[in-house]
């Protein structure tokens, strides 16, 4: 039991516990004047200011000289430049060789459609010009026949008017001797003016046959020409029975099942073109009629850009939106699918060697008429002029000088200040 503590009690010495107080109160001095001297001129230019912020909330960007590309960013899709459909060229049933997602060859057979009824309108088309073709042959042996008897009909009216020639120079001859008289030699005179008129006719007549003929044998022959020109579209139209690929690509869609009854001109089998791809865009309305076939694009596929255009445009809107095709200008990216969602840049107008800086929240809080300009430690508010924008540049037209630097994050929280400090 401890009766009380004086045995832990020790004197104390108030000189020294003085000259303690008196040494921590002059480091304490010190310091806050060493603050004061290193904080002041912050604090005087925080006082000067009507508002601040933390420089680590906002973003700066600094004004620099360059191309300026004003553009809209819209997503596209992928889609196939070719991506044909087969159909059935006649009515039938159909037999399949693909499956969808099969992989197949330009010529390769996709589907085969059984037709009895072409394929007898084939044969009899084949059996009526075989016909022709024979009616043709025998309209040329009567040809030749007939030819051949007016041509002896003409060689024997020949003889007979050389004979009447004949007949005719004896005649004269009696007379100038008396022995015949003018009956007689009248009688001569007769014959050989029948011979010679038979003989024109004969002549006359052999021609003419000659030209019956040769139009009744170019009359089959253009109905055998016309017969065949029929048979060879019905083999035409046979061969079409065996349905191939038109390019070469990736069987998207079968629209039938095997042994189906097809009807004519009736979808069969979609086939993909690999190699050859295409960006379907929905382009805001606002910008349709800045943007047409031949508009420069840019096509954003894994980190590097794909030049390319406007193909096409759709004259009608929906929703806000209209439909534009998107082709490739050079090479095409390895690895696209169908229906794959890529990033695409239309470029709307092009600017080179201007003002600009980093696009940011500063331009739609300001109106473009007024940016926050970054000097040190303090950012003053300045009226601008901006020109041209793209999705990441804006162009500043008045306002602004080569390397200055602005907020480019929302000045929205600077309430209108007219100078903002900036924390560090």
């Amino acid at each position: 039991m401890i009766e009380n503590t004086s045995t832990m009690d020790r004197p104390v010495d108030h000189k020294r516990v003085r000259s303690r107080r008196i040494l921590l109160a002059s480091a304490a001095l010190l310091v806050g004047l060493a603050l004061v001297l290193w904080l002041g001129p912050g604090i005087g230019r925080w006082l000067s200011t009507d508002r601040s912020v933390d420089l680590s909330e906002i973003r700066i960007g600094t004004v620099t000289r360059g191309d300026l590309e004003r553009d809209v960013s819209i997503q596209g899709r992928v889609v196939a430049a070719f991506h044909p459909t087969t159909f059935s060229p006649a009515s039938g049933i159909v037999q399949l060789r693909v499956r969808a997602g099969e992989v197949v060859e330009a010529g390769r057979v996709l589907a085969v459609v059984a037709s009895p009824e072409l394929e007898s309108r084939l044969e009899q088309e084949q059996s009526g010009a075989d016909s022709v073709e024979s009616e043709l042959e025998r309209q040329r042996i009567q040809a030749k026949q007939q030819i051949l008897a007016d041509r002896q009909g003409a060689d024997l009216a020949a003889v007979e008017l050389e004979a009447a020639l004949r007949a005719m120079r004896r005649a004269e001859q009696s007379r100038t001797e008396g022995i015949i008289n003018d009956v007689d030699f009248e009688k001569a005179e007769d014959d050989l003016a029948r011979a010679e008129l038979a003989l024109a006719h004969a002549r006359e007549h052999a021609a003419l046959e000659l030209e019956r003929l040769d139009f009744e044998v170019r009359n089959r022959e253009l109905q055998l020409e016309r017969q065949r020109l029929a048979v060879v579209e019905l083999r035409r139209q046979v061969a079409q029975l065996t349905v191939r690929s038109p390019v070469a690509g990736l069987v998207s869609r079968v629209d039938v099942e095997d042994r189906d009854a097809v009807a004519p001109a009736q979808p069969l089998v979609t086939v993909v073109d690999l190699s050859a791809f295409e960006i379907e865009t929905q382009i805001p309305e606002a910008y349709a009629g800045e943007i047409g076939p031949g508009t420069p694009a840019v096509v954003r596929y894994g980190n590097e850009d794909f030049p390319a255009e406007v193909r096409s445009i759709s004259p009608e809107v929906e929703s806000g939106q209209v439909r534009g095709i998107v082709a490739f200008t050079g090479a095409i990216p390895e690895g696209l699918r169908q229906n794959q969602r890529v990033s695409t840049r239309l470029i709307l107008e092009a600017r080179p060697g201007v003002l600009k800086v980093p696009r940011g929240p500063f331009l739609e809080a300001g109106g473009g008429r007024q940016a926050w300009v970054v000097q040190g430690d303090t950012a003053l508010l300045r009226e601008i002029r901006v020109g041209a924008a793209s999705v990441g540049e804006v162009e500043i037209v008045d306002g602004l000088a080569l390397g200055d630097r602005i907020v480019l994050s929302d000045t929205s929280r600077f309430e209108g200040a007219e100078r903002v400090f900036l924390r560090r």
